[in-house]
């Protein structure tokens, strides 16, 4: 089979060869660009820079070569932006690593520190000495109440939070004709020159991104406190949403195939808000979304990046039509992988859960790791409806021989 052709195949719930392997593939599936620079010297890889694509997670693109090396079926739509040198600046990673970073990026060093920065110049991130990310230090509506707003100034808001202005390839371009035509442009080419299945990153985060404008601890609140406020806010988010999703899958829908959205809705312990909560603020605007998305490109796969022990709201997020989920965290409560599968593998993709990122890929050796690899594969593949991918990023201090192991694991499975 080809990659894409694993995918989609995985996607449809039939068995395939070997579970498809999503590495990179959207930007909670990838690698801490420390552990990269050190993963490709153990891959015996020398051609390339490390480009940071993620400033504020630090991830690196995942080239080609190592794709092939390692056996990924998966490619993030922002691989086709970005491709002349002059598109990117140099920068040092926190362990001394030389890198590159998207030119566009505002970025500042104070000292030892470093700050990401809007558009009109305000400080919207910090990177402090020996951290390894950067840090939201700036909330547009931190002392607004969503009762007494119009939400008039939301695009004014979205420009001034670190999360939604330092945006990954693609999503750099301006939302206007001549940005979508750009778009177009680029994912066409990124379809004729591989048979990786794409991944298009689109967002429309309804959850969090109140969280990043109010601060999380303030928006669980006025979710309490005010939710007549909060769903007015939901409606103005998915106003927003729908205006952008006609031309974006107009722009990218013949090329891509699977459109991901994101939303954080689970902790370690379970849910950050009670399935009743989601049913009433968050779910019928997800469903008009993906509804929207299913009447303007039919075959298209809605994957949702959710992190957390999210399983009591499965039901609800099918309802609303969902295709798959990822990372699967299989370590939260409620997550274990064989309940997932028994009671939810006939109706939602699994995208992850392949590998424990917590506990055994830093900390096992790299037989244990392909022991527990094996294991996962074992109870996650059958009748399809898995893509594998470790639970969530690579972070910077898993040894490289780890990760190869991973790898390998998934590839023998077949």
């Amino acid at each position: 089979m080809t990659p894409r052709e694993r995918v989609l195949a995985a996607l449809s719930f039939r068995e395939t060869d070997r579970p498809p392997i999503d590495f990179g593939g959207h930007r909670s599936s990838g690698i801490s660009a420390i552990a990269y620079a050190k993963l490709k010297r153990a891959l015996g890889i020398t051609s390339g820079d490390v480009y940071v694509y993620d400033m504020i997670q630090q991830l690196a693109i995942v080239e080609p070569e190592v794709l092939d090396a390692i056996g990924g079926d998966t490619v993030e739509l922002g691989r086709a932006f970005l491709t002349d040198d002059s598109d990117w600046k140099d920068w040092v990673l926190p362990d001394g690593t030389p890198c590159r970073i998207p030119a566009y990026i505002r970025v500042e060093r104070r000292g030892a520190d470093s700050y990401l920065l809007s558009e009109d110049g305000m400080d919207l991130g910090v990177q402090k000495e020996g951290c390894l990310y950067f840090e939201q230090i700036t909330w547009p509506w931190f002392d607004r109440n969503p009762d007494e707003q119009d939400f008039s100034d939301l695009g004014w808001a979205l420009g001034h939070t670190m999360w939604t202005t330092a945006p990954s390839p693609g999503g750099h371009l301006p939302p206007s004709p001549e940005g979508f035509a750009e778009l177009a442009a680029g994912a066409k080419r990124l379809r004729e020159s591989t048979d990786r299945a794409i991944v298009g990153l689109f967002g429309g985060n309804l959850f969090e991104v109140p969280q990043f404008l109010y601060r999380i601890d303030n928006y669980l609140m006025h979710t309490a406190l005010h939710p007549e406020g909060c769903k007015r806010l939901a409606e103005a988010l998915t106003g927003y949403y729908l205006g952008q999703i006609e031309a974006w899958l107009g722009a990218v829908g013949p090329y891509i195939d699977v459109m991901l959205f994101g939303d954080d809705l689970g902790g370690q312990n379970g849910p950050l808000i009670s399935p009743r909560m989601y049913e009433e603020l968050i779910q019928p605007y997800q469903r008009r979304m993906w509804s929207r998305v299913k009447e303007l490109a039919r075959d298209m796969h809605i994957n949702l990046h959710s992190c957390g022990g999210i399983e009591p709201l499965l039901s609800g997020l099918i309802d609303a039509g969902l295709d798959s989920v990822n990372p699967v965290q299989i370590t939260c409560d409620g997550m274990d992988a064989a309940v997932l599968k028994q009671r939810y593998g006939d109706r939602l993709v699994l995208w992850g859960g392949g590998c424990d990122t917590r506990d055994v890929l830093p900390h096992a050796t790299p037989r244990e790791v392909a022991a527990h690899v094996r294991s996962q594969v074992a109870t996650l593949a059958p009748g399809g409806g898995f893509v594998f991918q470790q639970v969530h990023n690579i972070l910077a201090d898993v040894p490289p021989e780890n990760i190869v192991a991973m790898f390998e694991a998934v590839r023998a499975s077949g």
